[in-house]
């Protein structure tokens, strides 16, 4: 049995706090996993950006809820579905991923939660646990199944070397040259056959 973990996104959905940046103007928190390493560096920084421009989670969830999938994404996560178990393992919060997620068909989601008063202000965030992606799919891996993942950011890297088959979608060109063991597509049909490929290696490997 072969599942599928992809990040969420800028694979599946437009990046969340590049769109928060474009509604409100905050050209600070454009940001992302593309550009930064560090994952809590990157989270500190944000954190400190809501604060001092006083934005809240109630805003940021009111433009989350005017985002919607990528343009062919639902189609993809549905072809995925009837070949293989389908798993999103991103770094984003239950408290943003909910509205995209139901546009997605509900396929299951790990990913973390942010920390909030009682007035909407973030205050920090729990991670579920540090470097869960890749850790995600090692517990899959000792339950005896096989895991294709991809992925498009730094963060998203110790998952597809985890993986029995690492896959980058629409990465930027820094990440494909860093990481070149993976291979590398740039839409959702490169990304199919990829897969296709990918399953068939993992079955011939396992007669």
């Amino acid at each position: 049995m072969q599942i599928a973990c992809l990040d969420l996104e800028g694979v599946l959905v437009p990046e969340i706090w590049i769109a928060v940046a474009e509604t409100t103007g905050i050209d600070e928190l454009r940001l992302t996993t593309r550009d930064v390493t560090d994952y809590d560096e990157l989270m500190t920084h944000r954190l400190r950006v809501l604060d001092e421009h006083g934005l809240k989670l109630p805003q940021i969830q009111k433009v989350i809820a005017g985002l919607g999938p990528l343009p062919g994404a639902r189609e993809f996560v549905d072809w995925l579905r009837e070949r293989y178990q389908v798993v999103i393992l991103s770094d984003t919060f239950y408290e943003f991923a909910e509205p995209l997620m139901i546009q997605l068909g509900r396929p299951t989601l790990f990913c973390h939660r942010l920390e909030v008063a009682s007035d909407g202000h973030v205050t920090g965030y729990k991670l579920r646990m540090p470097d869960q992606k890749r850790h995600a799919v090692q517990a899959f891996q000792s339950l005896n199944f096989c895991c294709i993942a991809a992925g498009d950011s730094y963060n998203d890297t110790s998952m597809l070397g985890q993986a029995d088959a690492g896959i980058l979608f629409n990465a930027p060109q820094r990440v494909i040259d860093e990481f070149g063991q993976f291979t590398s597509t740039r839409d959702y049909d490169e990304l199919r056959v990829a897969f296709a490929a990918a399953s068939e290696q993992i079955a011939a490997g396992r007669r």
